[in-house]
């Protein structure tokens, strides 16, 4: 009995197998003359389409850099309106947290600042040009204010110094002379055209590239020489730098002093400004936490000074 069982069973699958491996072929080859025929009648930007919708990543709830480049730092035209900026959350284009502590805040808007003190209008090559300070104001963007000056036929934001106010008329100047100017705080000279020990802001490195040094709140450099066509700076951090002696900087002190004595109070500011809390990971602080005797750096220079083996 139980062989006889064994045996239908064993004849039953034997005959199965080859009918369904030609029911499986059948489906299959249905399926194909199914998809070469709405192939067929797809238009080739639909089936473009049809890949690119496949190839599209997941929703991100954050605007990826992409994005908010195209609003303000690609902008060729300068205005002096505010230009709406798009939160990344400290994300980059993948979607990826690249920077760690960054999320949420207030709306803000970025306010376009011209570093290149020295820009001159159109046919005025060459010339002393003043410029009177219509607005100083905060900058949601940046720790130090902001002040709107308005000069011949333009408008636009520059860094303000400390004791900036609006109706002040602050000099721009190209010109080096024999002896050395008497500038007031606020006007641009270049530094072979200043004194020794003069208090600097807007620091320039390479001359009309514009100011990449000293733009912080209450921050400020001094002049300490001038060798051969070249000024040797000192930077609120004591490290020094040569530049050439054609580099435009601010005369005075940047404004918002007492930005490093702002009290936040609570977490919530935090995160109105944007900063999200760290980790709650409590670890004991090592020999890093320490304080440490350190030598001033090396002067770096930006001089391309030729060498003497070159000689």
């Amino acid at each position: 009995m139980a062989l006889s069982a064994l045996t239908r069973a064993l004849r039953s699958l034997s005959l199965s197998q080859p009918a369904l491996s030609s029911s499986s072929q059948t489906i299959a080859q249905t399926k194909l003359r199914t998809t070469a025929t709405s192939n067929a009648h797809l238009s080739l930007p639909a089936v473009t389409l049809l890949s690119t919708v496949r190839q599209c990543r997941g929703f991100l709830t954050t605007a990826s850099l992409d994005q908010n480049r195209s609003q303000w730092k690609q902008r060729e035209k300068y205005t002096v309106r505010p230009i709406g900026m798009k939160k990344t959350g400290g994300r980059d284009h993948t979607g990826k947290i690249r920077t760690h502590g960054i999320g949420g805040g207030h709306k803000q808007r970025y306010r376009w600042i011209d570093f290149q003190r020295l820009r001159y209008e159109p046919g005025k090559e060459n010339q002393v040009f003043d410029e009177k300070v219509v607005e100083v104001r905060y900058d949601p963007c940046r720790s130090a204010d902001i002040a709107l000056v308005a000069g011949g036929n333009r408008k636009r934001w520059i860094i303000a110094t400390e004791n900036m106010q609006a109706g002040d008329i602050i000099k721009t100047s190209g010109v080096i002379g024999r002896m050395a100017v008497l500038a007031d705080e606020g006007d641009a000279h270049p530094l072979g055209a200043l004194p020794v020990g003069t208090l600097v802001n807007n620091l320039e490195i390479y001359p009309g590239k514009g100011a990449e040094y000293i733009r912080a709140a209450g921050t400020s450099g001094v002049l300490l020489r001038k060798v051969n066509g070249t000024a040797i700076v000192q930077l609120p951090s004591k490290q020094q730098v040569q530049v050439l002696e054609t580099c435009i900087v601010t005369v005075g002190r940047v404004s918002n002093i007492d930005h490093n004595k702002r009290i936040i109070g609570k977490a919530g500011r935090n995160r109105w400004l944007g900063i999200r809390p760290s980790s709650g990971l409590w670890q004991r602080k090592g020999g890093w936490a320490g304080r440490k005797i350190k030598p001033l750096p090396p002067m770096k220079s930006y001089v391309n000074m030729p060498s003497i083996s070159a000689k």
